[in-house]
């Protein structure tokens, strides 16, 4: 899983309809072009190919008052909403995903109602204890990674990545059952995106030649 195709989905689904350079303005907001593979022509792309697979709609507007072509704004379409949500719990409970897709997902969680989120994050730490016993099957750490030569370093980093994980989502569930954040249903939730014209303090400033479309 990638982790592009949620951030942008989100990104357009949290301003109702956005324009590509405003997509890539949020995700720089967020931090994501330092996190993740969000830089500007993956973006770009992501947005087009997602038009031309219908999870988002793409609409032709009047040029900016600047001049130039016409921005495309974009929409995310039904099917986008299914997907969106679909990559959404992915991210959460897949234990082996990359830093970055759950970085996305975090980033995503109130969408979802608390009670779901909560049963999400629990699926993982079942997934992470389940990946750790089938290491230990082969690999015993209270013996020192030495057991198997300098090859044990690589299962002892596997199970200590394990523990952290585990320890990490704990963490997080016991902070939402105890009223942290606003989720889905319970109000306004963060949203956490660029009004059009606001000032981005962490834009990187690089022009890309999909900033005018």
């Amino acid at each position: 899983m990638s982790a592009i195709r949620l951030l942008v989905l989100g990104a357009v689904r949290r301003h109702g309809r956005a324009h590509g350079y405003q997509v890539r303005n949020d995700l720089e907001y967020w931090g994501a072009h330092e996190w993740s593979n969000a830089k500007p022509g993956s973006i770009y792309h992501a947005l087009k190919q997602m038009a031309k697979q219908g999870v988002l709609l793409a609409h032709e507007v009047a040029p900016s008052t600047a001049g130039g072509p016409p921005r495309t704004e974009y929409e995310i379409t039904d099917a986008g909403r299914e997907e969106y949500f679909r990559l959404l719990r992915e991210s959460l409970t897949s234990y082996d995903q990359k830093m970055d897709v759950l970085s996305a997902g975090i980033g995503f969680l109130v969408d979802l109602p608390r009670a779901e989120a909560v049963e999400l994050l629990r699926e993982r730490v079942r997934a992470i204890e389940a990946w750790r016993a089938s290491v230990t099957e082969h690999y015993v750490p209270e013996e020192g990674p030495e057991q198997l030569g300098h090859i044990g370093e690589i299962m002892n980093l596997w199970v200590h990545s394990a523990d952290v994980g585990a320890a990490w989502t704990r963490g997080l569930i016991k902070r939402v059952e105890g009223g942290a954040y606003t989720f889905s249903g319970e109000g306004e939730t963060f949203v956490g995106v660029l009004a059009e014209g606001e000032e981005n303090p962490y834009a990187t400033g690089i022009p890309d030649e999909g900033d005018r479309h």
